[in-house]
Parts: C-alpha cells; sequence; structure tokens
C-alpha cells in the first residue's frame, strides 16, 4: 500500500500569490534520492550531490551570483551547481537529476534552428553556450544541442488537455538568462547577471525575482559528460576518456555520453561516474557496467562464455591494478533485476488533492491490479474500476508520448523494458490513472500551395494522388479554392502525423506544400467582454528583427495566436479564429505585409463570426507609409514588445477605405506596341497607393536588386540607399507617360499635363512619409480624408520632382479627385500598388471602390493608461496580472 504524499504549489518570492495565468512546471517538492557515498550536505539540496571541489579559475556561486573567494567550492557532481559553503543550506533549485518528478504538467518544447546566443547558460548542464545551440520558442528554455533530450518537458501549458481543469493559475518560472539590467520585483535589486544563470522569471506574467541562480566557468575538472556534440578534450596525464552509452536506444543512434576518469578508477567510480553522465543519482548498487561491444562481438574468440554479459565493470576491474590494462573505450550502463519495486502513481486529474501515490509492484502486479489498489488512495473507491485506464506517459523534451496500457500488462516486465530501452528515459516516465473515456481523434491539417479554382472533389483527388489519404480517417472540412488551401479533418493521430510530415516534402504543379496543424479555439469559454489578439509576423521584413518578434510575441502571448506569414500565409491564422465572436489583428511588417493581410481578411469577412475585426500595425518594412498614418512610427526600432501589445489595447479604431484595381490586357490588341502574349484579366486589391511611370520603375528596380541578394536588405538605411543609387541612375530619364496612357475620371476624360508618373493616393503619406498632395487649400477638391471614399490623383516630373516632395520643398501637381478612373494603358508601363511593383502590358485599369471599409488602429497619443498586460490579448480569455505583482 501506498501513503499518499502531500501537493502543494511551488514558492512564490516575496510571499506573492499565485499568476493568475497558465499552469507553470514544479508542482509539490518532494525529497531527492539519496545516492550511496553521496556528499549532499542536508535536505535543503534538492537532489544535488556537492563535493568540495578546489577552484582554479575564478568562479561564481550559483545561488547569490557573487565571486568565490579563496580556493574552495562545493560542486554538485551531476548538475555542476556551484555554491559557497555558506549558501548550501539554502540552495532551493532543483537538480536536474531530480528535474523531471517534479513537472507538474508535462508540456513538449518548441525548439527553433541552431543559432549563437551569446552570453548565455544551458538549463541542463548549467554551461555557457559557447557553440550553436537551441532555444524553445515558447518559454525561451536554452540548451546544448546535446543536452535536449535531458531536459524537461516542462514548456507553458499553451492549451486545454482533454479533462485537465485548472483552478489556480501558477507562476511558470524559467531559471536565469534575464536580459541585462534585469531588477528583482520584490527587493528591485539587480537579479540578472552575464557570468552565472542568475534569478528567475515567469514566462507567463513576466515576474523577475532575484533568487541568485546561475553558473560561469568553474575553473575547475568535474568530471561532467561531454555529448556528441560538444568536442572532448585531451585528458590530463593518468587519466583517460570513456565513452558511455544508457541502453539499447542510445546504441541503436550512437549518442553516448563522454566521461573522464582515472586509468586505474575502481569499478565503483566508473559507474557512478557513467550514473552522473546521464543525471541518474539512483543507487549505484541497482546498476552495473557492461562492456560494449561484448567480447565475442569484438572477435575475442576466448570471451565467448561471458558475451551475454558483455563482461561487467566488476569483472574488468578484478583482475587487480597490476594486471590490469587500460579498460575498453566503451561501456552500456544496464539495470540489476529487481524483484519488486515501489512505483509512483499520479492522477490524471488535478483537484484530488494529491500530487501522487507510491505502490509497490510486484511480479504479480499488473495495470488492472494498480488501478484496484490506488483508486482507494484517491478517494474513488466507490466508482467502478472498469471506468479507469492506466496511461504510460513519455516526457519527452521534444515530444510527450501517451499509451494506454492493457489490462493484463506486467508493470515489472514493462519497467524492465523501458530501463533496457534507456535508463534516462526511465526518469522521464509516468504513470497516470486517467477515467476510461472514448477519444474520437480530431486533428485539423492545413495543406496550402495547391492549384487555386478547383472543386472540393478535386482538392481530394489531388491529395489522394500526391498523399495517398486513406479513405474513412480523412476528409476535406473546409475549402479555400481562390488561395488553393484546403483544411483537412484527420481521425487518426497516426495518419495526421505521417501526413503532415509528407505534405510539407510534397510538390504539386512545381509548388511545395505547406502544412500547418491547427489547434480548435475553444470560443464558448472566452468571457463576452474578450477580444483576443491574433499576431501575423514576416519574419523577411525588417532584416533580423522579424525573427525576433516572432519570438518575443509567442513568449508574452499563447503561441497558438502567433503565426508566421511565410508558413501558409494569413489564411491558417483566421481559419483558426473564425469562430471567436470579437478579435483583433496585429500585422508585423511592411505596407506590402499588411495589404497581404488585408486582402485575405476580406476573402474571409463571409466566414467570420467577427466580420470586421480591428487591425494594428507594427512597421518592419521600408516605407511604412501607413504605418505613419496610423501613428504606428516610422519602423521598428527595438521597443519593448510588451510596450507594443499595450499600445495596441490602448489604440482607437478608425475606418479606412479599400480599393479595388481591374487589371485588363485583352482589349489591347490592336493599339500601339501592343503585346502577342496578353496576360488575363486579374485583381488587385489597393490601401495605400497606386503608382504608374517612374515611381513603379523605381520600385521594379528595387525589388529586382533585393530578389537577386536578398542577404543584402537587413536594414531600411540600407534599402534606402539603394531607392537613392537607383533615383540617380533614372534623373536624366524620360519616357513622356502622358503620352502612353489615358485617363477617365467619373466617366470623364482628362487632359494630363506633362508628367513621367501618375501616382492614386488613399492615404497623406507617400514614398517614406512624403506628403504628394500638399497641405493648400484648393476650391476644386474636398480635404483628403482616408475615409471619404475618394482617391487622389496626382503627378510627378520626374526623380528630381520625387526627391524634393520627399524633402519637403514641393508636392505634387493635382489633377483628379474621385472614385472611380479608368486608365488606358498604350504600351506596357510599370506598375506599383502598395510598394509591390510589376510590368503591366497594354490595356485597361479600373480602379473603384469596394463599398466596405476596413477597422484599422490608430494609436492613441496618449501615453497607454496602464503598465499591465492588455486585457483581453490571449486567446484563451485568462487575464494577466497588472502593475505590481506583490
Amino acid at each position: 500500500m501506498g501513503t499518499p504524499s502531500s501537493f502543494s504549489a511551488p514558492p512564490t518570492p516575496g510571499g506573492q500569490g499565485p499568476c493568475r495565468t497558465l499552469a507553470g512546471p514544479g508542482s509539490g517538492s518532494e525529497p531527492g534520492p539519496e545516492r550511496a557515498g553521496a556528499r549532499s550536505p542536508g535536505p535543503a539540496t534538492p537532489g544535488h550531490s556537492f563535493r568540495k571541489v578546489t577552484l582554479t579559475k575564478p568562479t561564481f556561486c550559483h545561488l547569490c551570483s557573487d565571486f568565490i573567494w579563496g580556493l574552495a567550492g562545493f560542486l554538485c557532481d551531476a548538475c555542476n551547481f556551484m555554491s559557497h559553503e555558506k549558501c548550501l543550506k539554502h540552495v532551493k533549485t532543483p537538480c536536474t537529476s531530480l528535474a523531471p518528478s517534479l513537472v507538474r504538467v508535462p508540456v513538449a518544447h518548441c525548439f527553433g534552428p541552431r543559432a549563437l546566443y551569446k552570453r548565455k547558460f544551458c538549463a541542463v548542464c548549467r554551461r555557457g553556450l559557447e557553440v550553436p545551440a537551441l532555444r524553445c520558442e515558447v518559454c525561451e528554455l536554452h540548451v546544448h544541442p546535446d543536452c535536449v533530450p535531458f531536459a524537461c518537458s516542462d514548456c507553458r501549458q499553451c492549451h486545454r488537455d482533454g479533462y485537465r481543469d485548472h483552478d489556480t493559475h501558477l507562476h511558470h518560472w524559467r531559471e536565469g538568462n534575464l536580459p541585462s539590467g534585469a531588477r528583482c520585483e520584490v527587493c528591485r535589486k539587480t537579479c540578472g547577471s552575464s557570468d552565472v544563470l542568475a534569478g528567475v522569471r515567469c514566462e507567463w506574467c513576466g515576474v523577475q525575482v532575484g533568487r541568485g541562480l546561475g553558473e560561469g566557468d568553474d575553473g575547475v575538472d568535474t568530471g561532467a559528460p561531454a555529448g556528441p556534440g560538444r568536442e572532448a578534450l585531451a585528458p590530463e596525464s593518468g587519466k583517460q576518456i570513456l565513452k558511455v552509452f544508457d541502453g539499447n536506444d542510445a546504441v541503436q543512434r550512437n549518442h553516448f555520453r563522454v566521461i573522464t576518469v582515472p586509468r586505474l578508477a575502481r569499478s565503483e567510480e566508473l559507474l557512478e561516474a557513467a550514473l552522473r553522465a546521464y543525471y541518474i543519482m539512483e543507487d549505484p548498487r541497482d546498476f552495473e557496467l557492461q562492456v560494449f561491444p561484448p567480447p565475442a562481438q569484438a572477435g575475442d574468440p576466448g570471451a565467448r562464455g561471458k558475451a551475454r554479459s558483455g563482461g561487467t565493470a566488476e569483472e574488468e576491474g578484478g583482475r587487480g591494478s597490476g594486471s590490469r590494462e587500460a579498460a575498453p573505450e566503451a561501456w552500456i550502463i544496464r539495470a540489476r533485476p529487481r524483484t519488486q519495486e515501489v512505483l509512483k502513481i499520479y492522477p490524471a486529474w488535478l483537484k484530488v488533492g494529491v500530487a501522487y501515490v507510491s505502490i509497490r509492484v510486484t511480479p504479480q502486479s499488473t495495470a488492472r491490479t494498480v488501478v484496484l489498489e490506488v483508486l482507494p488512495l484517491l478517494g474513488r473507491e466507490a466508482e467502478g474500476p472498469e471506468s479507469f485506464q492506466l496511461v504510460e506517459v513519455l516526457m519527452g523534451s521534444r515530444q510527450v508520448q501517451r499509451t494506454v496500457l492493457v489490462d493484463e500488462e506486467p508493470l515489472l516486465g514493462r519497467l524492465r523494458d523501458i530501463r533496457q530501452t534507456s535508463l534516462w528515459q526511465m526518469s522521464q516516465t509516468r504513470f497516470y490513472v486517467a477515467e476510461s473515456r472514448v477519444v474520437v481523434p480530431r486533428v485539423s491539417l492545413f495543406v496550402g500551395g495547391l492549384p487555386p479554382g478547383l472543386s472540393p472533389q478535386e482538392y481530394s483527388s489531388l491529395l489522394d494522388e500526391a498523399v495517398a489519404t486513406k479513405v474513412g480517417l480523412v476528409s476535406v472540412s473546409h475549402v479555400y479554392s481562390w488561395q488553393g488551401a484546403v483544411v483537412l479533418d484527420v481521425a487518426c493521430f497516426a495518419e495526421a502525423e505521417r501526413l503532415y510530415m509528407l505534405v510539407k516534402d510534397t510538390v504539386v504543379h512545381g509548388r511545395l506544400l505547406t502544412a500547418l496543424v491547427l489547434p480548435d479555439v475553444l470560443h464558448t469559454k472566452l468571457p463576452p467582454d474578450c477580444r483576443p489578439l491574433l499576431v501575423f509576423v514576416n519574419p523577411k521584413s525588417g532584416g533580423l528583427k522579424g525573427r525576433d518578434l516572432l519570438c518575443s510575441f509567442r513568449k508574452l502571448l499563447n503561441p497558438h495566436q502567433v503565426f508566421e506569414l511565410t508558413n501558409g500565409g494569413p489564411l491558417p491564422g483566421f481559419h483558426m479564429f473564425s469562430q471567436v465572436p470579437c478579435f483583433r489583428v496585429l500585422v508585423c511588417g511592411g505596407d506590402g505585409t499588411v495589404g497581404w493581410v488585408l486582402a485575405a481578411l476580406e476573402e474571409m469577412r463571409h466566414r467570420l463570426a467577427c466580420p470586421e475585426p480591428s487591425v494594428a500595425i507594427l512597421p518592419l518594412g521600408t516605407g511604412n507609409d501607413l504605418g505613419r498614418v496610423l501613428r504606428w512610427g516610422a519602423g521598428y526600432s527595438g521597443e519593448d514588445p510588451f510596450s507594443v501589445l499595450v499600445s495596441v489595447d490602448e489604440a482607437d479604431a478608425v475606418l479606412m477605405d479599400r480599393w479595388t484595381i481591374l487589371l485588363d490586357a485583352h482589349e489591347a490588341s490592336g493599339a500601339e506596341n501592343s503585346v502577342v502574349d496578353v496576360e488575363p484579366p486579374k485583381i488587385v486589391q489597393m490601401s495605400n497607393y497606386c503608382g504608374i511611370g517612374i515611381d513603379a520603375e523605381l520600385s521594379l528596380d528595387f525589388h529586382q536588386a533585393r530578389e537577386e541578394e536578398p542577404g543584402r536588405f537587413t536594414s531600411r538605411f540600407h534599402n534606402k540607399g539603394v531607392y537613392v543609387r537607383v533615383g540617380l541612375q533614372k534623373i536624366s530619364h524620360s519616357r513622356s507617360l502622358h503620352k502612353e496612357i489615358r485617363l477617365q475620371v467619373e466617366q470623364q476624360e482628362v487632359e494630363l499635363p506633362s508628367i513621367e508618373g501618375l501616382i492614386f493616393i488613399n492615404i497623406p503619406s507617400w514614398g517614406s512619409g512624403a506628403d504628394l498632395w500638399g497641405s493648400e487649400s484648393d476650391s476644386r477638391f474636398e480635404k483628403p480624408r482616408m475615409d471619404d471614399g475618394l482617391l487622389e490623383v496626382v503627378g510627378v516630373t520626374g526623380v528630381m520632382h520625387m526627391g524634393q516632395v520627399q524633402g519637403g520643398l514641393r508636392s505634387g501637381i493635382r489633377i483628379a479627385q474621385g472614385s472611380y478612373f479608368r486608365v488606358t494603358l498604350l504600351k506596357a508601363t510599370p506598375v506599383q500598388v502598395d510598394g509591390e511593383p510589376w510590368v503591366q502590358g497594354p490595356g485597361h485599369m479600373i480602379i473603384s471602390a469596394t463599398g466596405l471599409k476596413v477597422h484599422m488602429l490608430r494609436k492613441a497619443k496618449q501615453k497607454p493608461r496602464k503598465a499591465g498586460t492588455p486585457k483581453d490579448a490571449r486567446a484563451d480569455g485568462v487575464p494577466t496580472p497588472g502593475g505590481d505583482p506583490r
């Protein structure tokens, strides 16, 4: 029988209450395992095994982050935690070996591509990230590539997990790697450090507390393992480097850990070092080391009798130091057979009052007998055992896997098989008692990049031919034919995973498909006054700032509501929010990106429960004219993303006209200089302006230069320099545009003056903030507004005139004002709409209002009224604490 263990929340610094956000890791703390021969000073050091070491380099304490004076410090053999002697009794940070047992709700991490993170530290081995490392894009966990398997699955919980329910939202603490200048919310002292993993931060509400946690370059020979991704240094004289595997999976993958031990080390010392390499702090007497490969496989004909055991470390060390040669270079750790053991069983519901119960497992124990024994301990004895099942959960850092065990599954054999596969995997495995319920799998898989304009049956046949979808498991639930995209309903998790991996590598009609797994927004759970924020980020805009903002918003918001536009465009986001009754949109990108999102919004408007969501802008482009008009600035310059969210929350809603441009080249066959291959008619949408002639030609030259060398266009300053250079090349160019086009306004022919460029403007900003129309009053025209249903038509005489306009010395030539325009192109002419240029063939351009205005968000002039987390920002509708959290 087992004794229930009390359930307690993680400690809140400074006496703060629980964070009113989603749950984080670390439920009740349980005592760390006592290892034989451990030199831990007491129960205040959870899971650590400290020993006194001699320091050879400047070293900092991982608790107080102060310099350790003298030659002695205390080092944890497993996780490299370094401490003053005086700080040992105050250590609360759990050892890496104990961390998996403290995870409250296992959630896998979302690691981005490898990158070099300066002045950051690994959360597993606590060493500096001097080589390209990985970072979770949701919770900012930093790890070495070879430390990833040992990281806890303690990412932020960003979704409802079936029957799991929460009555309290706790802080989600992440240790160290705080920004420079970070200050403690309790004492207001500096809590960040570039030398050690100092301080902790809640990954939901952003509270930072100086708990003095960190690690620098210890300057001691710890014997710490070097993984396959880290170069092993040459051993000192009298020491040797050995490879260690922890099970069959590591052998198959050739993933080993490297340890440094004395050449004459005893077998017990060798075993302890091998266990520490895998952060296993259990009793070494329960394990043994075997030679790898076994002697029989290594070609030793005299060792066939020992082939099964592989030759243990005791046998190798029993020959005596006098006759013993160098130890084998590779070993594998094996668990000794056990006739019984104590197993922790966790309740799959969180309102039981206990974290887990412990029971004794014998060879006769099965999944059914365990359920029968556990239910009375959890207060559910009145319910029939047939209503419950035993679930095995593997808490991997990249993936959390759940397996329902059959009733007759022998538990002791199951544990033996897991340890045979991987000893560390055993420490990441939990067993839950869960209610038996029929779970109907349903995965929404977005597939983009398909040919547009097909029917649902044609899309279904095309996908069946391309990726062999299984009948009965996959169906087309939504079709977006204008975009060439569909949403599949998949009734099997394995089939959904297969399709997701296969679709991403499939090419249809010359285009690579895109695939996204879309979660369901529980819109019925949202409060009536909640307005979640849907965020679109173009990582190609603003140099590297777009990628950084993507990570920042995924950290500040629920990551499921932040979409990368290069992966499927805006459509997946609007589809996921289609049932949300009220929401806002934030677009991070240039004017072209904003137009892209607004065009998708117009196509989706009739399918949205919120048909008119307001749109805010974080300008990342070069011109950013719409962002200037709406007071979002000339361009993003590194402001705190948190303050951006506050500004969006406080912004005012305004209306803006949208215009439709019909491009038709069919009637140009008899025109002068006509082309043989005419383009089919197409429709584009316009928000800012449409240029014909010289300004479109400059945009086209810039666009082509960027396409040839995209890596050089990483800053607005460089981009504007390219514009200037292109303009200087065209300064003497003349094509007499007024002779090549015809203009009708409201069905009336308008005579054009001698110009090189004709521009239709909807907003009072053009060419990076210039006022092309001018501020002078004119009785012939109304005062321009972006919601008056009118466009202003302006001409420029050349590059010199454009430069004078941008310098504020002149304005453009006012030609007309109206709501319906017809332009006839007599020859191929450069055209640009909202910064997107191309060469348009001879024919007609018809510009007219769409009829529907879009709701934009204009940044308020006054400072934000509050400094807390923006209200209603997250899609889960859970408010976040504002102001001082104390």
